[in-house]
């Protein structure tokens, strides 16, 4: 069984081939794909796109290089449209010191609402972080002290300390086709010490198109190279892993069906 924990089937660059990109991930195998909201003025489009097909959801957020463009999301917003039956999560959100697109204090404040949200719907949070370890790490500790809080740390590229601050919080982590990439050996680390039952994969399509793909668009089929890579990396036969991973994703994701 594959699922692909992170997509953007929204993404312009599907627009011409969306259904025969779908189409190709069934054949490869991928029976579950979770759709990501990147602007709330995006919704509409993922909402559709998973209310058009059984085995795809979706989530409702701001990433964070654009909090600057919402300032006035509230948690009651993201509550209304995340009640939607095939929203399972809440982001993608959180921090971004890399690019820096929104000021850091908009990024905090946008993150707040959507942990009050996920808090509410009781769905996960999912989070994005990049060169912000220490103030992800007082964040989420904030955010986790208020209630409980399913966390999902996606993408997954920062620091084995936020990791083991993450961990201890009962977050979840994911790895991406970054994993395979030659230079990542620091990601790699972190993905040998993650507990094997707080750990599911991704492609973050169309981005980072994993090995052997490289260069190429990535699509929700390449998830089948990222878990073999992570299974080959923690020693894992390929039914034994391909099990566990899916699991993990139904206890994290527990309003996504199963499939019969």
């Amino acid at each position: 069984m594959l699922i692909d924990s992170h997509v953007n089937l929204h993404h312009q660059s599907f627009a011409d081939d969306r259904d025969a990109v779908i189409a190709r991930a069934r054949e490869a195998g991928v029976t579950r794909m979770i759709t990501i909201c990147d602007k709330i003025e995006n919704f509409k489009k993922v909402i559709a796109i998973a209310a058009a097909n059984t085995d795809i959801y979706a989530s409702v957020g701001a990433h964070p290089h654009y909090a600057k463009d919402h300032l006035d999301l509230t948690a009651e917003r993201l509550i209304e449209m995340g009640a939607h039956p095939k929203v399972v999560g809440v982001g993608e959100t959180g921090l971004d010191q890399h690019y820096k697109f929104s000021p850091f204090e908009d990024q905090v404040n946008v993150f707040r609402a959507h942990a009050e949200a996920a808090r509410k719907l009781d769905k996960t949070l999912i989070i994005h972080t990049r060169e912000a370890d220490e103030a992800m790490a007082q964040l989420l500790e904030e955010e986790a002290g208020k209630g409980p809080l399913r966390i999902l740390m996606h993408c997954y590229t920062s620091g084995m300390e936020l990791a083991r601050r993450a961990l201890a919080l009962g977050a979840y982590v994911s790895f991406s086709g970054i994993m395979t990439f030659k230079n990542a050996e620091d990601v790699r680390e972190v993905a040998r010490m993650v507990p094997l039952d707080r750990v599911i994969v991704e492609t973050d399509c169309p981005y980072l198109a994993p090995v052997p793909f490289r260069g190429q668009r990535c699509e929700p089929a390449h998830v089948a190279a990222v878990q073999a890579y992570f299974c080959k990396l923690r020693g894992l036969e390929e039914g034994e892993g391909s099990a566990l991973l899916a699991e993990n994703v139904f206890r994290l994701f527990p309003t996504i069906a199963r499939p019969s």
